[in-house]
């Protein structure tokens, strides 16, 4: 059986994050979305995505497939539910499709929007479907627990070092971690260690909390709990219920909070995001749909930075702020709550941040993680800048 997971509308609602992946390579959790699917059918997924995003994220087609929506994570009822379709049946939650098998003849045709095709079987169970940004680290937690408990399962942690104040036992720790003179709370959530991260002298940290793979935290640093790190970044200062995917650095004291960093990201030194507006008021976001803000129905709401963007030193972000793809903000005084894709400047204005600039600074950020900033990735950022060209009316 071959997993391809496939972006439906959720994909448009999710930019800036989506502009550079599908749905379900967003991190929720300790996982990403696909990677969750993997461990739970046991086999590999592609993806179903943007024309200009399959060179990177390709399908592949088998004789039989099962297609599942990307921006839907899988729990228990819901595999049950999944495992007992046939050849041409589709598992339907009040009208949203979530999954369908189909034979490769069927495959090559699949359209989403298209289920008259197939026979519905209605799903009544629960489930969490990722629809807007603020929805990863709404959902943080109750994922990273269900990460948690699915890859530790039989499973023996390696130990923690006797230098390390450990309240609480709910902790996992996988080979190669080093982690010393830290503070791990496990009463409020589980705390995950992943392969060869390291935790440097004087943390504090509490659960539900993660760090992926070849992950550092700085020294000093106070992580709250519902957070979550990705793969080869690094962090410091004080961090609360934020998810950074991978790949990005805030590497110095200032608050995040309530937030979300795609990859290749840089927070500057002494940054901070609000996630609480004075007057108590609900936040809303940039949403590229509607060309306008959304109401988010949240009270707390902070940072949405999609992927290569970056910020200097000092930088203040307002409540609900949403900065797109490759943008750089600097400058004193707080910039405005939706920085478009490619801009490049701050509060006294912004100027087009060209794409020449922008691949001679990422062929450098990849070359720090001995990565090789490649045609493939060019154009994808080539398809972005223009199709984020209407925003930048500087």
């Amino acid at each position: 059986m071959t997993i391809i997971l496939f972006d439906d509308s959720a994909r448009d609602s999710l930019l800036p994050l989506t502009f550079t992946r599908p749905v379900a390579a967003l991190r929720l959790g300790i996982l990403t979305i696909a990677e969750k699917w993997q461990h739970r059918l046991q086999a590999d997924a592609s993806f179903l995505t943007q024309q200009y995003l399959k060179e990177k994220f390709p399908v592949f087609i088998s004789d039989s497939n099962i297609f599942i929506n990307g921006s839907v994570c899988p729990g228990d009822s819901l595999m049950e539910a999944i495992d007992k379709l046939g050849e041409g049946e589709a598992l339907s939650a009040h009208g949203l499709l979530i999954a369908v098998k189909l034979n490769a003849s069927g495959a090559r045709e699949f359209d989403y929007q298209q289920t008259h095709k197939y026979r519905i079987i209605d799903y009544d169970g629960s489930y969490t479907r990722v629809v807007f940004p603020e929805n990863i680290f709404m959902f943080n937690d109750a994922e990273l627990r269900k990460d948690f408990e699915l890859i530790t399962r039989g499973r023996v942690s390696a130990p923690l070092n006797s230098t390390n104040i450990l309240i609480g036992e709910d902790i996992f720790i996988e080979e190669g971690v080093e982690a010393d003179c830290s503070t791990f709370n496990t009463k409020s959530g589980p705390i995950y260690l992943g392969r060869n991260s390291q935790i440097w002298e004087g943390c504090n940290i509490r659960g539900s909390f993660a760090i992926c793979n070849d992950s550092q935290i700085k020294m000093g640093a106070r992580i709250y709990g519902m957070t979550t790190i990705g793969p080869f970044s690094r962090v410091g200062g004080e961090i609360n219920n934020s998810i950074v995917i991978g790949y990005s650095s805030k590497g110095h004291e200032g608050y995040l909070g309530n937030s979300i960093l795609g990859e290749w990201c840089n927070i500057g030194a002494d940054s901070n995001n609000s996630n609480l507006k004075n007057n108590y008021a609900e936040v809303k976001l940039w949403d590229y749909q509607k060309e306008n803000f959304r109401r988010t129905g949240l009270q707390f709401c902070g940072l949405i930075m999609a992927d290569h963007a970056k910020c200097a030193i000092n930088t203040m972000f307002n409540t609900g702020t949403v900065i797109g793809v490759s943008a750089n903000v600097f400058g004193s005084g707080f910039p405005r709550n939706f920085i478009p894709d490619f801009a490049w400047g701050g509060p006294h204005g912004f100027d087009t941040y060209s794409l020449t600039k922008m691949f001679e600074t990422a062929e450098k950020v990849y070359e720090r993680r001995n990565k090789v900033f490649n045609d493939v990735e060019k154009n994808i950022m080539s398809e972005i800048f223009q199709l984020t060209s209407k925003h930048r009316k500087f």
